[in-house]
């Protein structure tokens, strides 16, 4: 009945589908937790890419059910036109379940996005625009709309109205925007009703009830732990849970069924969006990292910051996610470099932080600490265990798993599924 968790371990963009792929046909179902469409991944399969927004990773490993869980927060539109590109691929999406109590993004949370998001100026978070914020926002002030709601269009526009109401001051008077026609978004909800509700499921009573079958699931975060909402660099976050606690509230499988919480993480960092981030490079080197590994956003397109591995983001991650094994992503990318330097710890004004700082002001000042190891020239794609690696990316590798807290179980060492070196099962109960 293996249950198992993966999260990303920096700030997202890590290659969790790397992991997933790993795992392969011993996964039974790949339920998505929390977050929307604000967060991508690619899947390479042979010659094809897929990229993947809202949907689960697994919706393209045959005979594994992917689940929406009540934790997302699904816009219609989006998830209609990432099932309708894969089904024209020849992809299918069949097992599809969606839970009936996720949230609903409407229009007008993706209006209200962008012109807060403007509003802000100097203080933007770096959202992506696509609602996701506002809808949560609702989720928490309980004037959501959730999928259930869309079977019922007396309850669907009546639940329209009340979330309108004080937004509509806000859009005309502050934003000078028109107000929202409830009418309109209560139509373009509903003509979705007829093809989503095959898809709709209890889904929190399907997934205790695999657990029960001898089943094994993996619970899948969007967006990484230091974009969490609680544990993230706050208030440059995004709006859920995307630490492995967000697994059981976003899931409604309870915490004593998850056996093992697997952390991806890149052999390097980057972020999108705003807010600190101590390891980030503005020479040669963080836009070498930038264009070997193609560091571009799979939602946006936009240019990830980079920067070195910061194992004091790994050790946190760790701890606050219970981490039992790592993922190692994309080595291949640090081949050809002289040294590879490793963040240890911090320095703010003087004063050595070998945790995370608590104070946010903390945090925005600290100046990396380096350790730097040797780094290798040989080309790593083909080794499939860590005996085929160069000398120097084993001894990186081990330095990292020192460092970190957390023993690696796999490594990336190439951007297609089966570039991969397996170490450690990452299947394995308590």
């Amino acid at each position: 009945m293996p249950a198992v968790v993966l999260v990303g371990a920096q700030w997202g963009d890590e290659g969790k589908g790397k992991a997933t792929d790993l795992l392969g046909s011993r996964v039974d179902y790949v339920v998505k937790f929390n977050g929307g469409n604000n967060a991508g991944h690619t899947v390479v399969i042979g010659d094809e890419k897929y990229a993947l927004h809202l949907l689960p990773s697994g919706i393209l490993s045959p005979g594994v059910v992917p689940v929406i869980g009540n934790g997302v927060v699904v816009d219609i539109e989006v998830l209609f036109e990432e099932l309708d590109a894969l089904i024209s691929r020849g992809v299918d999406v069949s097992r599809l379940l969606v839970s009936s109590q996720a949230h609903v993004i409407t229009s007008f949370h993706r209006t209200l996005d962008k012109v807060t998001e403007r509003f802000l100026g100097s203080r933007r978070i770096g959202t992506t625009g696509r609602g996701i914020g506002p809808a949560y926002a609702d989720k928490i002030n309980r004037l959501g709309i959730r999928i259930a709601d869309l079977f019922d269009p007396k309850i669907l526009h009546d639940k329209i109205e009340g979330s309108v109401n004080q937004k509509n001051h806000l859009l005309v008077k502050m934003y000078n925007r028109r107000a929202v026609d409830v009418d309109a978004v209560t139509e373009e909800l509903l003509a979705y009703a007829d093809r989503l509700k095959p898809m709709v499921a209890n889904t929190p009573l399907v997934l205790n009830q695999a657990l029960d079958a001898g089943k094994t699931l993996l619970f899948e975060a969007g967006q990484a732990t230091m974009l969490d909402i609680d544990h993230g660099t706050y208030p440059f976050v995004t709006s859920s849970s995307a630490t492995a606690g967000g697994a059981v509230t976003g899931s409604g499988v309870g915490p004593t069924r998850i056996d093992s919480v697997i952390g991806v993480i890149k052999a390097y960092t980057t972020r999108v969006g705003e807010g600190p981030f101590p390891t980030e490079l503005f020479d040669d080197s963080g836009e070498y990292l930038r264009k070997t590994g193609g560091e571009y956003g799979v939602t946006t397109g936009r240019a990830r910051r980079t920067g070195w591995y910061d194992a004091v983001i790994a050790r946190y991650a760790s701890r606050v996610n219970g981490l039992t094994d790592l993922v190692v992503t994309k080595l291949d990318v640090l081949t050809g470099l002289d040294k590879v330097p490793v963040c240890v710890a911090y320095d703010v004004d003087g004063e050595r932080f070998d945790e995370m700082p608590d104070d946010q002001s903390a945090f925005h000042h600290a100046k990396p600490i380096y350790e730097e190891l040797p780094g290798w020239w040989e080309d790593i794609s083909g080794a499939r265990a860590i005996e085929d690696l160069p000398a120097n990316a084993q001894a990186y590798l081990r330095y990292l798993e020192e460092v970190s807290g957390t023993r690696i179980s796999a490594v990336g060492v190439g951007p297609r599924r089966d570039e991969i070196i397996g170490v450690h099962d990452l299947i394995h109960s308590r």
